[in-house]
């Protein structure tokens, strides 16, 4: 049953976009990029090696939306048109093979490093943070709020006259936009904080100037963290986030659960993540999930919980054809050897950052 459900085509209601099957690569650190953010043919390499094999939505690395929010070397860059000739390149290679393409558009806040970016790391509130010089970041002020939110918007559109199908606005993961989102990082007193409703602001003020500013056709998906406790963010206020993104338009949402099995207390229940989601948002907007996913009886659990979308991380670097495999011949675990990686169409650069994952690489 799960292996009919996974192989059939998902059309969007908002974008009427068709995706041809419910594998997604999620976005993945890999360094693989230019140090002033623009692709390499070893990044493209690898992207599309992905969509040739069978993945029905493929999501770019997270890309820098303003050079203040880079947050590590080799991360892609959408903040300057300068980017277009390999962002064009990648995106015409990645349609070719029939797969929906996103780029994940990114802000690193008070995560992103002085050393990296050489100022003082930005976010909503001033926040203790050890990327800093100062050991603080800065607080934006409420001009440099509508500064930061036209970042994101046109970088959006810079995607769009690339020819990608669409974004996905990364508000997971402790970057900028959980930043607004927490109560404990965002302590502001104006209208960008304090209640939901203003530390929500942020965020659907970037989706309403994305979709204003590009097609109906534009695929908008975002990613959240539903539960992320050193920014303050609760899983009961980021259902209610969603309700106002789906409101707004939003085509996919994606719940970054880190593994689908963890429980999560709401009201007097102890659920896994993405059932409450599906519970509580029932058929409104697909969703996406991921977290630990390798294989056929990982995608029956997801789907059980109500999953509409497998997204994959590791399984995905390790097996670029993982879904025309995942219900057949299945899918072998870390560690891989160097050369299994590097005939996958890794880089010896994205090899090598595979190895500070525990156990992912063998030798």
């Amino acid at each position: 049953m799960s292996e009919a459900i996974f192989n059939s085509e998902l059309q969007l209601i908002n974008s009427n976009k068709s995706i041809p099957n419910r594998s997604v690569l999620a976005a993945l650190t890999n360094k693989q990029s230019n140090e002033d953010g623009s692709l390499t043919e070893q990044e493209i390499r690898w992207l599309e090696r992905r969509a040739k094999e069978g993945f029905g939505v493929i999501t770019t690395a997270a890309a820098y939306v303003h050079h203040s929010g880079k947050s590590w070397a080799g991360e892609l860059g959408v903040h300057s048109d300068a980017m277009l000739p390999g962002l064009e390149n990648l995106a015409t290679r990645i349609n070719s093979h029939g797969a929906i393409s996103l780029v994940q558009i990114f802000h690193g806040g008070m995560r992103a490093p002085t050393e990296i970016t050489g100022l003082t790391p930005i976010s909503s509130s001033r926040n203790q943070t050890k990327q800093s010089s100062t050991n603080y970041s800065r607080e934006l002020s409420e001009n440099e709020v509508m500064q930061a939110i036209q970042w994101f918007v046109d970088a959006a559109v810079r995607c769009y006259n690339a020819g990608f199908d669409g974004v996905e606005v990364h508000g997971a993961h402790g970057y900028l936009i959980t930043q607004f989102l927490g109560r404990k990082t965002n302590n502001r007193s104006d209208n960008w904080g304090g209640t939901l409703h203003n530390r929500s602001r942020f965020l659907i003020e970037i989706i309403r100037g994305i979709r204003r500013e590009t097609p109906k056709d534009f695929v908008i998906a975002v990613r959240i963290s539903p539960e992320y406790p050193s920014c303050g963010i609760t899983i009961d206020e980021s259902i209610e986030v969603s309700k106002h993104l789906i409101d707004e338009g939003i085509d996919i949402l994606h719940l970054s659960c880190w593994n689908i099995m963890n429980n999560t207390y709401f009201g007097d229940k102890k659920l896994p993540i993405t059932e409450v989601f599906s519970r509580e948002l029932g058929n409104r907007i697909p969703l996406i999930t991921t977290g630990s996913i390798w294989e056929r009886s990982d995608v029956e659990e997801a789907f059980r919980q109500g999953a509409d979308l497998i997204g994959v991380g590791r399984a995905g670097i390790a097996h670029p054809d993982w879904p025309r495999r995942v219900h057949t011949t299945g899918n072998s675990r870390p560690p891989f050897t160097e050369a299994h990686l590097l005939e996958a169409d890794l880089s010896p650069k994205f090899v090598d950052y595979m190895r500070l994952w525990d156990g992912f690489v063998h030798g």
